[in-house]
């Protein structure tokens, strides 16, 4: 199905945009936790930044007709300090998410029945919850100077649904099976 209407797809391409950054924010981040001496937070930084891959390619699947150069406008969380910085710009960004962008990118999307544009705005708002969850998690621990435990990531390929120790038998936001998780 193709988008049919502008502002969706104007949104679609800043949330893409917006995920893009976050992927690669995220990896440099990760790499800076490790340097620093925290290879579990490093970690949790790897797997979110593959969750917000998924996000970005969701988006960038819905808008597979809209074919073209555009300009796309999307808000950044910036800054390269410290570990217990980075994990506040995290926090800041997923926030961001959670209570300003995505609901109004979902609405609309409703309202303009753009049932791609909604199922991926919905994925993505749902998945930003458990990852700033995550994020405050790391950041308490980081302000004692301790990593997180050594458990696992794992994180959905289809909405980006990420958790710490072992994945549920089934998404709790897409409903697939645990099997295919991405292990971190």
């Amino acid at each position: 199905m193709s988008v049919k209407n502008a502002m969706t797809a104007d949104f679609l391409r800043s949330a893409y945009g917006g995920e893009s950054m976050a992927h690669m924010r995220y990896l440099v981040w990760g790499e800076a936790a490790e340097k620093e001496g925290f290879p579990n937070i490093a970690r949790l930084f790897k797997a979110v930044a593959y969750a917000e891959w998924v996000h970005a390619k969701n988006h960038f699947k819905v808008l597979k007709d809209q074919v073209g150069d555009y300009t796309v406008p999307a808000g950044a969380v910036f800054g390269f300090t410290d570990i217990v910085e980075n994990l506040q710009g995290a926090i800041n960004g997923e926030l961001h998410e959670i209570d300003q962008m995505y609901p109004v990118y979902l609405e609309t999307a409703k309202f303009q029945e753009e049932k791609d544009a909604e199922k991926s705005f919905h994925y993505a708002v749902e998945a930003e919850k458990h990852h700033a969850e995550l994020f405050k998690k790391a950041q308490g621990l980081a302000k004692e100077k301790k990593d997180m435990d050594n458990n696992p990531f794992y994180v959905c390929p289809v909405c980006g649904f990420t958790v710490e120790g072992e994945a549920p038998e089934k998404c709790p936001i897409c409903g697939v099976k645990k099997d295919i998780f991405e292990k971190f």
